[in-house]
């Protein structure tokens, strides 16, 4: 049934919480990928405001080996796929057009939004609880940044929720 409308006959368009949970899957592949954090650390002015947006993209940083962090690779690419999992789970429980006054677009864009601000300070708080050498000052510092994250990029969830149905 989840993939037909009201008619029966099968839907051209996703839903706005899988549109935007696989916006949040191709950010992170995209941005978090080694060669993107390379390039943007390297060919970037942390100085300028293009520069900064462009390593902020960078947050949810992954890695295809381990190197010599603690954990192995699950433990260097947790806040990663914390994001991923967290962002999805966010995106269909957060009900935008159902509990909306305004329904439509407006809704979701700012549904996914939230979504995406809300798993981003999650997912750095237990990546730093759940990874090598958790502290409480360590873990608030990730959730800040992750939902610092969440709020500049957040607007991309939001504008891919965009195009599914409620």
């Amino acid at each position: 049934m989840a993939f037909t409308n009201r008619t029966g006959t099968l839907s051209r368009y996703g839903t706005a919480a899988g549109t935007g949970a696989l916006a949040v899957l191709v950010l992170v592949a995209v941005a978090g990928s080694p060669a993107y954090v390379g390039w943007a650390g390297n060919h970037t002015d942390p100085n300028s405001a293009a520069g900064w947006y462009l390593r902020v993209l960078a947050w949810p940083a992954w890695r295809i080996d381990a190197g010599d962090r603690a954990g192995g690779v699950l433990a260097a690419d947790l806040r990663a796929i914390l994001l991923v999992i967290l962002a999805a789970a966010l995106l269909y429980v957060l009900p935008a057009s159902q509990v909306a006054r305004v329904p439509g677009g407006f809704s979701q864009f700012f549904s996914g939004w939230a979504a995406f601000v809300l798993a981003g300070g999650l997912a750095g708080l237990l990546a730093t609880f759940l990874g090598p050498g958790p502290s409480m000052l360590g873990a608030l510092q990730a959730a800040s940044a992750g939902a610092g994250y969440g709020f500049l990029t957040g607007w991309i969830i939001g504008t891919a929720s965009l195009g599914g149905r409620a």
